[in-house]
């Protein structure tokens, strides 16, 4: 009997989890099938590999290709603690990278606009791996676009990105401050989550900081989220660097006292029922950690993210 392999080329259904050796084939994220054809398509992942200033240590361009590589190692079905299979529920597929060209980076921001758009003008969100934090914010324009301004934006991280960016740049400490001065965000209806640096201006966000999610308990930070965010649609961003280094060393602004893995996944099964309409997780840069920690943390909260939009009302 021969093995099958290399589903993400020879997979017919969208629907259903296959199994095939971990350490061979092509490396799609968690094996779905690589599709341009969005036809019946829930959900794509797609990657930006950018980098863009990433403070102290650049290398996020990497993330995509990281995260597809570890999250070949937990193609298994049924994701723990949830209880069930995504891919049963949710058709996703593997719809490649953004192309970017680094010698203009000035079009690149318009560039990822328009893939996100092209993907979501199918009425299929977008699972984006990147990439430097900056690119949720060029994926925020295409949402604000398609379902309106004034979205929730749930944001794990260890900064707050709403630095007052008086010269007007757009970059990865100042997207949020122009995403809410936009109006493509509501900060009141919106949170952020495990921050330990200082900022002069919150704008208005509710923020559940390191301090606090580990004083009242990942369970209380999630009660908190679906209370803040009530049934407002919403688009949730996961920096890699919200965890702690010990947890997720590649990356490219590591500060210590941050949240483990489990405490992350615990939010993210807690806030299951929300209105999630996208979703990403940034600024892995594997160059730092040869384990590849920071890439399998990054490719499973990207299933859990898959599992929650799985769960959200109108699915």
């Amino acid at each position: 009997m021969t093995r099958a392999t290399d589903f993400a080329i020879t997979r017919e259904e969208l629907l259903g989890t296959d199994i095939e050796p971990s350490y061979s084939g092509v490396l799609s994220f968690v094996r779905r099938k690589y599709s341009r054809d969005l036809t019946h398509a829930d959900v794509a992942v797609t990657g930006i590999p950018y980098d863009l200033a990433c403070t102290n240590r650049p290398g996020a361009r990497f993330g995509p290709r990281a995260i597809r590589e570890e999250s070949s190692a937990i193609n298994w079905g049924t994701v723990p603690h949830w209880g069930f299979d995504p891919f049963d529920e949710l058709a996703v597929v593997d719809f490649g990278d953004c192309g970017v060209d680094s010698s203009l980076p000035e079009s690149i921001p318009n560039e990822i606009e328009a893939h996100t758009s092209n993907i979501i003008a199918n009425d299929c969100a977008t699972l984006t791996l990147g990439g430097d934090h900056f690119v949720t914010y060029p994926i925020l324009k295409a949402y604000a676009k398609k379902y309106g301004k004034g979205l929730s934006l749930i944001h794990f991280d260890a900064h707050y990105d709403t630095w007052n960016d008086r010269a007007g740049k757009i970059e990865h400490g100042t997207m949020f401050y122009h995403a809410v001065k936009d109006g493509i965000i509501d900060p009141a209806k919106s949170v952020q989550i495990g921050q330990r640096t200082s900022i002069e201006d919150t704008m208005g966000f509710n923020v559940l900081n390191n301090q606090w999610v580990h004083e009242h308990g990942a369970e209380q930070a999630a009660a908190k989220i679906k209370e803040l965010v009530g049934d407002n649609l919403c688009y949730l961003t996961f920096d890699i660097d919200c965890l702690d280094p010990s947890f997720a060393p590649g990356t490219g602004t590591p500060v210590i006292g941050g949240l483990s893995t489990y405490q992350a996944q615990r939010i993210l099964r807690g806030i299951e029922g929300i209105n999630v309409i996208g979703m990403d997780v940034v600024e892995v840069a594997p160059a730092y950690d040869h384990g590849a920690i920071t890439a399998l943390a990054g490719a499973s909260l990207a299933l859990d993210m898959l599992c929650l939009f799985a769960r959200k009302p109108s699915a």
